[in-house]
């Protein structure tokens, strides 16, 4: 009876969103007999959150708070003039959390996220990381804390082109003086982690671009950083990839409770975080 019906009561865009939907045509199939029941529960489901819905990861209520900016603002001169990345921007992040910071180009997204990363430093407010205040770490020291404690990945992966994947994989043990011994262990346990085990000998150049963001991926997490900051991680990947990426982080969170914040300009991305920082004019706006 509904089948017969349907075209009376739901559009053509409900009715293809569902056509494909185990759950649609459980609930087809249960109400054939009653009519109302049946548009009342396809309205429920056409009413359910897509699938990036935010992460079902739950943060502990007691998780320490790892960053902590009070009023950060930077500013550059560009020749005479006088430019205002950031303005007044507070923010706190927990362990464990997954942030995504939107915003339009030039909204200042990724000098917030130079600024936590030690990148840069603020020229105005204060910014605490992992219980550091960095501002007042020399460069040697800021380098060491860097090091241990902070994960980069970027929008190009930076994988040195002449190098093998386990060397470029190394390189961030080697600048952290691990031992051979004791590196080359988490390379291949890191590169299985990331399914690129099978490849530790190969050339950047022979990988894809899918495969090469795993492998800064892994080379980020060799020093086992409490923190990770990526930089637009999935700007130079298909759909399906960039969706596998965040999957990655995903895993990684929940693997090895590794705060994540994520600089995107992707909506479905932001979507799939715990929360979204969002900036305009180098102003925080939600």
């Amino acid at each position: 009876m509904l089948a017969s019906h349907a075209g009376d009561i739901l559009n053509l865009t409900t009715m293809k969103k569902f056509s494909s939907s185990a759950i649609a045509r459980k609930y087809l199939d249960y109400f054939d007999n009653n009519l109302e029941a049946a548009i009342k529960a396809l309205q429920d489901l056409s009413e359910a959150k897509p699938d990036t819905e935010r992460s079902r990861y739950k943060i502990p209520d007691d998780a320490p708070i790892v960053i902590e900016g009070q009023s950060l603002s930077k500013s550059y001169k560009l020749g005479r003039q006088k430019v205002e990345a950031l303005k007044d921007v507070s923010l706190t992040v927990h362990q464990g959390e997954f942030i995504a910071i939107t915003g339009s180009s030039g909204s200042g997204k990724s000098t917030l996220l130079q600024l936590i990363g030690g990148l840069d430093k603020p020229t105005g407010g204060t910014l605490v990381v992992n219980g550091q205040n960095i501002q007042k770490l020399s460069d040697r020291k800021l380098s060491v804390f860097r090091g241990q404690t902070i994960g980069f990945v970027f929008q190009f992966f930076y994988l040195q082109p002449f190098l093998r994947l386990q060397t470029n994989l190394e390189v961030a043990a080697m600048f952290a003086r691990t031992k051979r011994k004791v590196r080359l262990p988490n390379v291949n346990k890191l590169a299985a982690a990331v399914g690129l085990e099978d490849r530790l000998q190969h050339l950047p150049r022979e990988l894809s671009g899918g495969q090469m963001q795993r492998a800064a991926i892994a080379r980020a997490l060799l020093n086992n950083p409490k923190i990770l900051l990526a930089d637009e991680p999935t700007g130079n990947l298909d759909s399906a990839n960039g969706k596998a990426i965040i999957d990655l982080f995903e895993q990684v969170r929940r693997d090895f409770g590794t705060t994540i914040i994520v600089v995107t300009h992707d909506s479905s991305i932001a979507a799939r975080a715990d929360r979204e920082i969002s900036l305009k004019d180098g102003v925080l706006v939600s």
